[in-house]
């Protein structure tokens, strides 16, 4: 069963748009072996994508973030700050599509437990099939980060599990 699930968000024909799916697409080849954890092309974003984040505990978003910050940068939107995120203004390209698609979640009361978005500032949106060097340089940043998440929230989970059976000893 999917616990997990990773988005890569973006557009590959727009140079940096498409950080997001170039992250994924590395982090499907390092987690090819883990059952729990379903990484996912994206792209534009679709509704479809609905029922898919309905049923799971964590969701990480991947996507190109306008920051205001450097190029290449990194910031983390865990939780409540992924929803304020999305509360604000247009901040990435797909951002009315993603508030969308996390709104209908929301909607079914289905919403991950844990759940982020891991955005990277573009340095470009121009037409092209490569990422900019500044932000081909910091994806491996953006990898690592995505998958320290990923452990936190799984042991966190095993603390949650390891505290909810021993209080269950305890009362019988």
């Amino acid at each position: 069963m999917t616990q997990s699930v990773i988005l890569g968000i973006g557009n590959v024909l727009l140079t940096d748009d498409g950080a997001g799916v170039h992250a994924a697409r590395q982090l499907a080849d390092l987690l090819v072996a883990r059952a729990d954890v379903q990484v996912l092309d994206a792209g534009t974003l679709s509704f479809t994508l609905a029922p898919i984040i309905e049923g799971v505990d964590n969701l990480i978003i991947l996507d190109a973030t306008q920051l205001n910050q450097a190029p290449g940068s990194l910031q983390c939107f865990p939780d409540t700050q992924l929803d304020r995120f999305l509360g604000r203004g247009r901040l990435t390209v797909h951002e009315i599509g993603l508030r969308d698609v996390m709104d209908v979640v929301r909607l079914s009361g289905t919403l991950p437990r844990n759940r982020a978005l891991i955005g990277i500032q573009p340095a470009s949106l121009e037409w092209g099939t490569e990422l900019t060097p500044c932000i081909a340089a910091s994806l491996h940043s953006m990898v690592r980060m995505t998958l320290e998440l990923l452990e936190s929230w799984s042991m966190r989970t095993q603390l949650d599990t390891k505290a909810i059976t021993t209080h269950e000893r305890q009362r019988a």
